[in-house]
């Protein structure tokens, strides 16, 4: 009986945005096919509002004025596109489930650790060498990125504490 109520809990949760509407989170393009190297069938500018029909993967069938087909689940917001903060309640709670993102803005913060943890830091040698694992170099992290068609951005260091 259990398996049963968590099947039907979980299918609804990916079944949420069916017929929803959704608006792209950035200039977007529309894929035949959900996979990266599909034929293109055309592009959605930024805030483009669009009416979801399926979801598979990490893709969204999608429905808009001038195409139907596949963008990426990340390029999309769920809600009202004017909305500046991320959902809250429920709603969230099937925006997490079925996109794996609240729609909010990401930060970095120390939640969970004490003005003293910060003060007086403990090193794990083992977590950093795991981490080190991780790694990439220059070149790697140049091609990822352009077959993200991500754009180079120049990020200066911070001038060191006084």
């Amino acid at each position: 009986m259990r398996w049963l109520l968590a099947f039907c809990l979980s299918w609804s949760m990916f079944a949420a945005h069916a017929g929803e509407t959704a608006y792209t989170v950035r200039s977007t393009e529309v894929k035949a096919r959900p996979f990266s190297d599909a034929d293109t069938l055309s592009s959605l500018p930024e805030k483009s509002r669009v009416e979801v029909l399926e979801r598979k993967s990490s893709w969204t069938r999608i429905k808009s004025d001038s195409a139907t087909g596949w963008v990426k689940m990340l390029s999309l917001r769920f809600g009202d596109a004017r909305k500046k903060s991320g959902d809250s309640g429920l709603g969230a709670l099937f925006n997490v489930a079925a996109t794996g993102g609240s729609g909010s803005t990401v930060s970095t913060g120390v939640r969970g650790l004490s003005e003293e943890n910060l003060k007086n830091p403990h090193p794990n040698p083992q977590a950093m060498k795991e981490l080190q694992r991780y790694a990439t170099g220059k070149r790697e992290a140049q091609g990822f990125g352009r077959s993200g068609k991500l754009a180079t951005q120049q990020i200066d260091y911070l001038p060191p504490a006084r």
